[in-house]
């Protein structure tokens, strides 16, 4: 199956959680001159313009990125990714960038990008977006594969985000195993695998297979916008983060609450977990 198109979602809480933790991650990662690779098993377009009929039909970034636009707290996390945004705008809101988008701007020229892309209209929009850096890579493989084929990388510094449209029910237990199994082969790596809150059950299973897999150092951020309910539709979403950086937990200890208060219902929620120790 491939029915699924991120430019009807493009900016919505989701996103924001998503790309915030991924932000904050890449940013860390630059902190030491030596080189890393950022690998997305799951890129999409990479960058989606919202008056598109697809993102106008319905109109989720008003529900995200465009609540915070004008934010006028002071989290200086929050602060960063909404001016990561405003790179890609000028007067108004009318770009959103996907995680490769969101990568580029971290990513050095002693860096690589690894991105793949399987849907047949986004994967040409991919490699239009990221042909102006020979540094980024665009394979149009599939992207559970694509991972176990290049850890370790030949920088032994890497960051990964597994996004899956999880419009297989599979894709959840597919996402743990491939990421166990890279895990296996480069343990010093900086995993995330995005998941949105449509059945509960489904990922209180993934979290129990982590931690039942021996992996350590693992955290887990959640942003809800209402509370879980039976019926369809998503109600929440997170990052699970194994080998976090050090200050992460400790940033979005102060971002949850903040992202719950400006994009969240009255019964939404947040969780910032440790799911195993280091």
């Amino acid at each position: 199956m491939l029915s699924y198109r991120h430019s009807f979602h493009a900016g919505n809480p989701a996103d924001v959680i998503k790309h915030l933790v991924l932000a904050e991650v890449l940013s860390y990662m630059t902190r030491k001159d030596k080189p890393f690779d950022y690998i997305d098993t799951h890129s999409g377009a990479g960058l989606f313009e919202l008056a598109s009929s697809d993102a106008q039909k319905t109109q989720e970034f008003a529900d995200g990125i465009g609540k915070l636009m004008d934010y006028g707290g002071s989290n200086e996390a929050i602060l960063r990714y909404v001016d990561m945004v405003r790179v890609f705008n000028q007067d108004k809101l009318a770009f959103y960038p996907g995680s490769p988008k969101v990568a580029e701007q971290y990513l050095r020229k002693q860096d690589k990008g690894w991105f793949f892309e399987l849907h047949p209209q986004d994967l040409p929009m991919l490699q239009k977006n990221t042909e102006h850096k020979r540094s980024l890579r665009v394979k149009g493989e599939d992207g559970f594969k694509g991972l176990i084929g290049l850890v370790p990388p030949l920088s032994r510094r890497a960051v990964v985000l597994m996004d899956p449209p999880y419009e297989i029910k599979t894709d959840y237990q597919k996402a743990v195993k491939t990421i166990v199994k890279a895990h296996k082969s480069f343990t010093s790596g900086t995993y995330m695998i995005w998941y949105p809150v449509v059945d509960r059950e489904r990922i209180d299973q993934m979290e129990q297979a982590l931690v039942d897999s021996g992996i350590r150092n693992i955290q887990l951020f959640e942003l809800a916008t209402s509370a879980d309910t039976e019926e369809r539709g998503m109600t929440a979403s997170g990052m699970i983060v194994i080998n976090p950086p050090y200050v992460l937990k400790q940033t979005m200890e102060q971002v949850l609450p903040e992202l719950v208060s400006e994009l969240s219902q009255a019964d939404g929620f947040y969780r910032c977990e440790e799911l195993v120790a280091e």
